[in-house]
């Protein structure tokens, strides 16, 4: 902050809304072709997403998302962000996925969906971050402690 606060007077009108806050806009990241990169991750899965305007179409690992990602419930994970964003069958979808299972690899995907949407469209923003799709889900699998049968099953106690 350039502007320093030095009165109740002035926080209460940075608080009310009346102080000038220049906000920059910002702006489309877009390669040469086109394109918004992004990498998504949930639990071990790490997923590299790029979108371009085209006819819906959703390539998982080099295969349709039908495919690759069989059960419905998945590819409604995959399928969240474009409705939430209103924009079903506009945008093309290239992904490379590894690590995790199928699950933590459909939400990678969405992760990283998402934050390449926002970073196409900067207007898509507030509605994907309302619905909390730009948070990376940092769960992971807790490790395995020593003198544990996992990481807090305790073996079965005997007294003689």
């Amino acid at each position: 902050m350039s502007d320093e606060i030095n009165t109740l007077q002035d926080l209460d009108a940075i608080a009310s809304g009346t102080a000038q806050v220049e906000e920059t806009p910002r702006e489309p990241v877009r390669d040469e072709l086109g394109r918004s990169y992004a990498t998504g991750k949930r639990k071990d899965a790490v997923a590299r997403v790029w979108i371009k305007p085209g006819s819906g179409k959703v390539m998982v690992n080099g295969k349709e998302m039908k495919v690759y990602f069989a059960r419905p419930v998945l590819q409604m994970i995959l399928r969240q962000p474009f409705t939430i964003s209103g924009t079903e069958d506009q945008f093309d979808v290239m992904a490379t996925v590894v690590g995790g299972g199928l699950s933590g690899q459909a939400g990678a995907v969405k992760h990283g969906i998402s934050k390449a949407l926002q970073l196409y469209d900067p207007s898509l923003r507030g509605a994907l971050k309302a619905a909390g799709f730009l948070t990376r889900d940092s769960r992971v699998v807790e490790r395995k402690k020593y003198g544990r049968a996992k990481a807090r099953k305790s073996f079965q106690f005997s007294k003689r």
